[in-house]
This record gives C-alpha cells, sequence and structure tokens, in this order.
C-alpha cells in the first residue's frame, strides 16, 4: 500500500485557525483520505465535490470542506504528493 504525503503551506495552518470547527474537521478527513487514497479517493466521496480548476489556478484541484470552504492543492510530479496551497471561504 502507498501513501501519500501531504505538505501545506504556512498560510494554511493560519487559515485553518481563522476557520470554523466543522471546517477543521472536514480538512482532517480530507487529509486522512488524501494520505490513504490520493485524489482517486476523494473522487468516491460525492461530498467533497473534487475538481481540477481553470484560469489562473489551471492545474490545481479544489475539494469542498463545507458550503463555502475550499482546499486548493495540486499533485507535483505524480511522486505521491500533494501540496496544499490554500484553505479559504469561496467568494460569491
Amino acid at each position: 500500500m502507498c501513501m501519500w504525503n501531504v505538505f501545506e503551506k504556512k498560510s494554511v495552518a493560519k487559515a485553518l485557525k481563522k476557520a470554523p470547527t466543522e471546517v477543521l474537521k472536514r480538512y482532517e478527513a480530507w487529509k486522512r483520505i488524501v494520505e490513504i487514497s490520493g485524489p482517486a479517493g476523494l473522487k468516491l466521496i460525492r461530498g467533497f465535490r473534487d475538481e481540477s480548476l481553470k484560469g489562473e489556478w489551471k492545474g490545481y484541484r479544489s475539494s469542498r470542506l463545507g458550503i463555502q470552504w475550499r482546499v486548493i492543492y495540486k499533485i507535483e510530479n505524480e511522486v505521491l504528493e500533494i501540496h496544499v496551497f490554500e484553505i479559504t471561504p469561496h467568494k460569491y
């Protein structure tokens, strides 16, 4: 069984301190799924609505952590690495 490594930018910890408790719990669940199953595991859980991004975020992916909150990440070098760039409330 291969495990994925999840790397977080420093700004992610700061964003999580400001996030509601429910978002923090969903991020921890998201992270466990990614570490065990990678992005393929996220596609099995419809609530995360994992999708590729367009425009200035092309090459990145987004998963929902709630109605408003998103985790933005990138798969690096196809070597079982996930780099989390941002956790942010989605602006409507």
